[in-house]
């Protein structure tokens, strides 16, 4: 009868099965992304740090800075970030917490808490409040969502006001 017992015992944990594990698949340091099309350098993106989950999301827990180049080859806007992630599913980087955006020909700076870019559509996009200072004329844009090139050299803001400068007739 014990031997019973302890037969049975025994199969009783091997039935029991540990915790799925659910953290990082994979952990990259000293990232750096790039873009290109038709051989031409478009986007590079930089960061310490880079966590691959198993449903294929990345998470880039540390800064993010990201470059985006126009034809030449020369960087046209320049894009900083607390921390960001990339969703495979739906083939977008999202970069959060602090996010400027400095284009440099119009010295304009883009400041909101989170904006995603699409690689397949080439698009920047948020439906976050945000704002665009000139430092070149003072004006002020703000907007709660916007969508744009992914370099930034057209932008289409939603629900947007703000304060310009106007000079009429002399």
């Amino acid at each position: 009868m014990p031997i019973v017992l302890l037969f049975s015992a025994c199969e009783e944990k091997q039935k029991k099965e540990g915790a799925l594990y659910t953290g990082p698949l994979e952990m990259v340091n000293n990232v750096e992304v790039k873009y290109s099309e038709l051989g031409k350098l478009k986007v590079v993106m930089k960061t310490p740090k880079r966590l691959r989950f198993q449903n294929e999301t990345e998470v880039f827990p540390d800064t993010i800075n990201i470059n985006f180049y126009d034809t030449t080859g020369v960087i046209v806007t320049r894009l900083r970030s607390d921390s960001g992630r990339y969703d495979k599913a739906s083939d977008v980087y999202i970069v959060k917490g602090n996010v400027r955006v400095v284009k440099s020909e119009t010295e304009e700076l883009l400041k909101t808490t989170e904006l995603s870019w699409s690689p397949r559509t080439r698009k920047v996009f948020t439906d976050k409040p945000l704002s665009v200072i000139n430092k070149r004329t003072s004006e002020i844009t703000n907007a709660i969502g916007m969508d744009a090139e992914q370099d930034f050299t057209r932008i289409k803001f939603r629900k947007a006001t703000g304060i310009y400068k106007f000079s009429g007739p002399q």
